[in-house]
């Protein structure tokens, strides 16, 4: 074969692997962000758990979830899965931080899972911490016997 024939060769899979590296590093990076796939996951580590909202963190490394009993749960993006952990009541310490759009969370049953999580705004970061609050509260009065504390702590 001649030296023209070897040279559109060699051009044609040099194309091709560099449009299959791209493609790669598209596709990665596109599931940083799939909340889909997050609801998918989290639907599976616990079947028996309805959601109810979610909001996602502003480098799409964390989720959080509000079930339909008001429970409190977090997904975290580790690549190709994610980590679901369902956050017992009185069982996470926050912290705000100074920027007012995120919060420091120690879980305490999952070391693991702790960390700092930004919001996309201030309103958001507010409502996830008073998911998590109402989580904590409603742990608070179910050792109560107060029949009314219990039904205005569950409308959180």
């Amino acid at each position: 074969m001649s030296l023209v024939t070897w040279s559109i060769i060699s051009l044609v899979v040099i194309l091709i692997a560099y449009y299959a590296t791209r493609m790669a590093k598209d596709r990665e990076e596109g599931s940083r962000h799939d909340a889909g796939l997050a609801i998918i996951e989290f639907g599976r580590a616990f079947p028996n758990e309805a959601i109810r909202n979610l909001h996602e963190t502003v480098d799409g490394n964390a989720i959080f979830v509000r079930l339909h009993d008001n429970k409190a749960g977090v997904m975290r993006n580790y690549g190709h899965h994610y980590a679901c952990h369902l956050i017992e009541p009185g069982r996470a310490r926050v912290t705000p931080l100074f920027n007012g759009r995120g919060f420091a969370v120690e879980f305490l049953d999952s070391p693991t899972q702790n960390g700092e999580f930004v919001f996309a705004s201030a309103a958001i970061a507010a409502e996830v911490s008073l998911w998590l609050l109402g989580n904590y509260v409603a742990a608070g009065l179910a050792g109560s016997g107060d029949a009314d504390a219990k039904r205005d702590g569950s409308t959180i």
